[in-house]
């Protein structure tokens, strides 16, 4: 009599190496809340992903200002250190970390094509609400709920 052997599917191999979609924490000029920077480097660590660290800013670029090449002034010393602090974070875990800056006259609608040309996998809308005005924060949170199509995550 013939012995059969049963045979389980074996998992496919992922290749590794090969993290999933982004991390996007982003904010509007206004530094970052500390339970979003937290919450959006560990989703990081945990998935094995990138994070992505975007400041959209809501400056028209001067004519004068970028013939003189003042069209990138630094930012403020609470504002530097608080764009710092994630990637620092990040880095120290071992999470790889793209920085950049988006100056807009329409920042809400540029943050919302940087979310949908990073098509990241979780999306940390972040920014310090004691800091950021009221109506620019609902204005941003209301966009982004009724557009954005992958998990959010906001500082309420």
């Amino acid at each position: 009599m013939p012995v059969v052997q049963l045979r389980r599917p074996r998992a496919p191999d992922l290749p590794r190496g090969s993290p999933g979609r982004p991390v996007l924490l982003a904010t509007l000029d206004v530094p970052f809340d500390h339970n979003a920077v937290v919450f959006a480097v560990d989703a990081a660590v945990e998935q094995g992903a990138r994070l992505i660290v975007a400041n959209v800013v809501e400056r028209p670029p001067l004519p004068l200002s970028t013939i003189m090449g003042y069209e990138d002034l630094p930012y403020p010393p609470a504002m530097a250190e608080s764009l710092a602090e994630p990637v620092r974070l990040a880095r120290s875990l071992g999470v790889e970390v793209t920085r950049f800056r988006v100056k807009s006259f329409h920042p809400i609608p540029a943050l919302l094509e940087v979310v949908a040309e990073q098509d990241p996998g979780l999306f940390v809308f972040g920014p310090d609400r004691k800091r950021i005005m009221r109506l620019r924060y609902w204005r941003a949170a209301r966009a982004i709920r009724s557009s954005v199509t992958t998990l959010i995550w906001l500082p309420d």
